[in-house]
């Protein structure tokens, strides 16, 4: 498996959250194209609200809560699919035509999702298959996060955030490249802060 990387993932500065100090973001892919994903969150997760383990089902609105994300759009702009990756292992897969033009993808795999939460951290594991990735060997992702708090406030994180209120679905939050041809060689971008390749 090439990477993974490792990222930091920055809160929206209108939504800062006192109980998390840090969100890091790592990123590999096997060698067979399934692309895997890891949330590491540093903080007190015993005073957010993260949804309970449930069943793997496919579910709506996971990203009204506690939700890791992963927006991926393929070499022909403007079409892109977003990923919901909800610590109770509930997920959902969208696909776009345009900018928050599209809906559910009605074939998609059920990504494999693994939580674990000890004091002071949570890590969120998640395996996408290749088969529900955007067609093309070069692919750009935008990792994002929605934190929730106790008291229902909402914190939103990703890589890099456009202008304005938060919105990850904007093309300018799809800021790391995968170039598959390169056994999915991670490119990290410059104005992202990278903890250790």
């Amino acid at each position: 498996m090439s990477g993974p990387f490792v990222l930091e993932l920055i809160p929206h500065p209108d939504s800062p959250s006192r109980l998390v100090s840090g969100l890091q973001f790592e990123v590999g892919v096997r060698c067979e194209g399934t692309i895997e994903l890891v949330y590491h969150l540093v903080g007190l997760p015993a005073q957010l609200r993260v949804p309970v383990a449930a069943s793997a089902c496919r579910s709506d609105g996971l990203w009204r809560h506690t939700c890791c994300e992963v927006f991926i759009a393929g070499p022909q702009p403007p079409a892109y699919r977003e990923f919901n990756l909800s610590p109770s292992g509930q997920w959902q897969c969208y696909d776009f035509r345009d900018y928050r033009d599209g809906g559910p993808l009605p074939a998609a795999l059920a990504p494999v999702i693994r939580c674990e939460a000890g004091a002071g951290e949570m890590r969120l594991t998640a395996a996408i298959p290749a088969a529900d990735l955007p067609s093309g060997k070069r692919l750009r992702l935008g990792l994002c996060a929605v934190v929730e708090a106790a008291d229902g406030s909402l914190s939103w994180w990703a890589l890099r955030h456009p202008p304005g209120r938060p919105d990850f679905h904007h093309p300018d939050t799809f800021t790391l490249d995968l170039d598959l041809t390169v056994h999915g060689q991670v490119a990290v971008p410059t104005h992202a802060s990278c903890v250790r390749p």
